[in-house]
């Protein structure tokens, strides 16, 4: 037992270590850290000396996958979220159908043995996407972000439709059954609606949690057990738990400015940032590490032959995506746009094709390949499945690192790279409104203000017409410049106040006049002074 202890903390050691180098690799590189982390992987792989590390499926999708969907869900905005919505449905739902269908049929006469009861399995586990190294990209050089919205949505969903197929396909295969249209219907309907009530039950329940407590510590404990109680109690009642947590996070995102303080909110974004940094690098190493296993899995088949069945296949699912993406994008721009009477505009051929081209996939097929049962319900091995986990690691492959990499100079050719500030002119309305109606204010209360504090109204009212200037207020350059020597030498002397009080306290520590726990205290509470200067300096 305790052999076996050392043994996993010696392997995850060995794992954190390697997502911290390759992670500081990929900042030099300018590469998404997610393809770095493949490649890594797959080199480190052929190091005899590294210990072998399998992929478990239930870590993947039960320790795994629900604080990475809840916290794309928490980061994603509602309202883009609703109003693409029959987008994100067309690429997590139809082309989820489209792709399976494809490869059901591709799969009878391409690959060796493979009947349309193992294509649709095959189908069902290629179809989802992990969009992490998309959207990563697409944020740096500055993608529009309606398509970042989309392909974020879809991401966020398409693992729900995917695994349902799954599920029907193993039930055809495995299990010898034969679901009924009807049965399907009311399959899909109990899923969706029941995954979607258990994720809105447990945001109410932990958003009541959450106006009675403000302790940074329970609080974000409480929000790293929220995903894994939505998914678990969905997955209990046989519902969808990725719909569970996705939508949980969608609710309590939209929730979150009424009960977390600002130092929680600080606190909790940090420790969730930092999670689900090491939880990506762990997913995208291991699954470079699996090579040896996959290799394993086909080593009584000719591996020349499967590299070829391997690049016709990555072939085939790229241009079912991009087969898709055309008249799904026009389809769903007619309804939001007849139907919905939304205001949107014909799809731009470009954009359509770049959507097409980031359909990369991730560790959730691979999770789903290794997943698979070795032997039908009659005992019968399953000897396709050697072949499947193959062609799912081999896809990965391909797709996350070629269409990866050829992303940003695809992008670039399109001519859709443009700042990363593609919502700057409703930003600049926010905040001018913003800082306007606290003008407004200081306004008033320097009117019925005393004589006495007039100095500290005017000193705020500086600071705020400051602000204002950089967006897009018309000042007079004489008044704009006095305006700006004013604040930075304001926030460059509350610095320096700030390193006076940070010194005097280390000193008092070093006197023991204070414990070290009021030492971390009183800086924690100078730093988010400093990060509120630094914010400052930054306008």
């Amino acid at each position: 037992m305790q052999s076996d202890i050392h043994a996993f903390q010696i392997v995850l050691l060995l794992l954190l270590v390697f997502v911290v180098a390759l992670g500081m690799l990929s900042r030099k590189l300018k590469t998404p850290y997610p393809i770095v982390l493949v490649i890594g992987g797959l080199v480190l792989s052929f190091i005899p000396e590294i210990p072998r590390t399998n992929l478990n499926p239930d870590i993947v999708f039960f320790v795994i996958l629900p604080p990475l969907l809840y916290s794309a869900a928490w980061l994603t905005s509602w309202r883009e979220f609703s109003h693409n919505l029959v987008s994100i449905c067309f690429l997590a739902f139809g082309l989820v159908t489209f792709t399976v269908l494809g490869v059901t049929q591709i799969g009878q006469w391409l690959l060796p043995g493979f009947d349309w009861r193992v294509g649709l399995v095959l189908g069902a586990v290629v179809a989802p996407t992990d969009a992490i190294a998309a959207t990563s990209i697409a944020n740096r050089i500055g993608l529009p972000k309606r398509i970042v919205h989309i392909l974020e949505g879809e991401s966020l969903i398409n693992d729900a439709s995917a695994l349902l197929a799954l599920e029907f396909g193993l039930a055809l295969l495995v299990g010898g059954e034969r679901p009924t249209f009807v049965f399907g219907l009311a399959r899909v309907t109990y899923l969706v609606a029941a995954g979607i009530l258990t994720g809105l039950i447990v945001g109410e329940i932990v958003h009541f949690v959450e106006h009675r407590i403000d302790d940074g510590p329970i609080e974000i404990t409480l929000s790293i057990l929220t995903p894994y109680v939505a998914y678990l109690t969905a997955e209990a009642i046989q519902a969808s738990g990725v719909l569970a947590v996705v939508v949980c996070g969608l609710y309590l995102s939209r929730k979150s400015s009424h009960f977390f303080s600002p130092s929680v909110r600080l606190q909790a974004t940090a420790v969730w940032d930092s999670l689900t940094f090491i939880l990506n690098g762990l997913v995208f190493v291991l699954i470079g590490l699996q090579l040896p296993y996959v290799l394993d899995a086909i080593r009584d088949h000719n591996l020349r032959e499967l590299l070829g069945y391997a690049a016709l296949f990555s072939v085939f699912l790229i241009l079912l995506r991009l087969i898709w993406a055309f008249p799904g994008a026009y389809v769903s721009s007619l309804i939001r746009r007849r139907l919905l009477h939304q205001q949107e505009s014909i799809p731009n051929l470009r954009q359509i094709f770049v959507v097409g081209w980031t359909g990369m996939r991730g560790v959730i097929s691979l999770a789903a390949a290794i997943a698979l049962p070795q032997t039908f319900a009659d005992g019968t091995p399953f000897t396709q499945r050697s072949i499947i986990i193959f062609l799912a690691f081999s896809v990965i492959l391909v797709t996350l690192v070629l269409q990866g990499l050829t992303l940003p100079p695809l992008i670039r050719v399109l001519g859709l790279a443009g700042g990363p500030a593609d919502r700057s002119h409703e930003e600049n309305d926010a905040r001018r409104t913003i800082l306007q109606s606290a003008l407004s204010y200081l306004h008033d209360k320097q009117t019925n203000a005393e004589p006495e504090f007039a100095e500290i109204y005017q000193d705020l009212t500086q600071h705020y017409r400051r602000r204002l200037s950089a967006y897009g207020e018309d000042l007079d350059e004489a008044e704009s410049r006095g305006i700006r020597q004013f604040h930075n030498r304001h926030v460059e002397i509350s610095r320096e106040l700030l390193q006076v009080e940070r010194q005097m306290a280390v000193k008092l520590r070093n006197e023991r006049r204070i414990s070290d726990e009021l030492l971390r205290e009183l800086e924690y509470e100078l730093d988010l002074g400093e990060a509120r200067f630094v914010a400052k300096r930054s306008t």
